[in-house]
């Protein structure tokens, strides 16, 4: 869906706050198949079917700049859904402290972006 509202070929999701650092890129359309292309990969991995052939295919590597504290965020905002939805795996990843960020992300030094909606997600603890 991503790709789609880049490439302009949906109305829903334009402006989901998600989709800003892919429009901050030099190349959005390169930056979401990209990371896309990481996903797909993942999946191939872990045994899951997933269709290459939606994924535009990248025609180099992009880099998106994603502040340490936006990535923490999210990984709170994670343990917050799977505390209420997979006690089991909540338990297993609660303890993760520095998450991993994905390939395309250069993790940099910087507080939780201005486009979150702060008041709509708890921690969860």
């Amino acid at each position: 869906m991503a790709q789609k509202v880049l490439l302009g070929e949906t109305r829903g999701y334009r402006n989901h706050p998600q989709l800003n650092r892919f429009k901050e890129s030099s190349d959005p359309i390169g930056s979401i198949s990209t990371y896309l292309w990481f996903i797909y990969e993942e999946a191939v991995s872990r045994g899951y079917h997933f269709d290459s052939t939606k994924i535009n295919k990248p025609k180099g590597r992009y880099r998106i700049k994603v502040n340490d504290g936006q990535v923490k965020y999210e990984l709170q905002h994670l343990l917050h859904k799977l505390k209420e939805r997979n006690k089991s795996y909540y338990q297993k990843i609660k303890k993760v402290d520095s998450p991993i960020a994905h390939p395309i992300f250069k993790v940099v030094k910087g507080e939780v972006e201005h486009w979150e909606n702060m008041g709509a997600r708890n921690t969860p603890e």
